[in-house]
């Protein structure tokens, strides 16, 4: 049974969550919370499988309270869910720690099909939208800002632990492409790729697909078209 619990401001949007999750055999909501500290509280204190995550709440936002989730270090994933036209907010959500996201206007059988993925360890953003987002936040925040700086010794120590192929995989997960079309450019078997991505993922620490491809993007292996 996974264990939801749903954070949104608007008490309709929690009713509505909550009526399709609890209509599924294999999920359980077990809890609601209309804002941040709420959210990081009962997280803390439920330990549900998904939090299901608003951006835009008032008091603690989504993606402060994503990142002491994450930060707490608890086996809780946040799936955050957004606008299209808030790609920087999503971007922000990820970064904090978040397994993925989804746009609140995604039919009801993606959701649920969504929750189940988060729940089970995976990431939830398609390739191509991965990188439309990410794309879409940084071509905007280079225009604002000057270049990166240097890399910090932490991002070169997790760089150097790279083989060459891994960084291949890693620029090709983060240029947007799926682990079939990465086997089929490297010249490459699907179970080889899966298994470069795994050690990747190993390599740098991070939880999911999503963190190495906000990796790639720090550390200049990949770039806006």
């Amino acid at each position: 049974m996974t264990t939801v619990l749903i954070v949104d401001d608007q008490a309709l949007q929690r009713l509505g969550f909550r009526m399709l999750l609890e209509a599924q055999p294999d999920m359980t909501v077990v809890g609601e919370a209309a804002h941040g500290h709420d959210a990081v509280r009962m997280t803390a204190e439920l330990r549900p499988d998904v939090v299901l995550m608003d951006v835009r709440m008032p008091g603690l936002n989504g993606i402060e309270a994503t990142r002491r989730i994450a930060d707490s270090g608890g086996r809780s994933r946040v799936l955050v869910l957004t606008t299209f036209d808030l790609d920087e907010y999503a971007y922000e959500a990820l970064r904090a720690g978040a397994a993925g996201f989804f746009l609140k206007d995604a039919r009801p059988e993606e959701l649920v099909v969504g929750i189940r993925s988060v729940a089970a360890g995976d990431c939830v953003i398609s390739p191509s939208l991965t990188r439309r987002l990410i794309d879409a936040f940084t071509s905007t925040h280079s225009r604002q800002h000057p270049p990166a700086p240097r890399l910090t010794r932490d991002q070169q120590r997790r760089l150097a632990e790279l083989t060459e192929r891994e960084r291949e995989v890693l620029t090709a997960v983060a240029t947007g492409w799926s682990n079939v079309e990465i086997a089929a450019e490297l010249h490459l078997a699907e179970s080889t790729v899966k298994s470069h991505v795994s050690r990747v993922l190993a390599k740098l620490g991070v939880r999911d697909r999503v963190q190495a491809v906000i990796f790639a993007y720090d550390v200049g292996l990949a770039r806006p078209d």
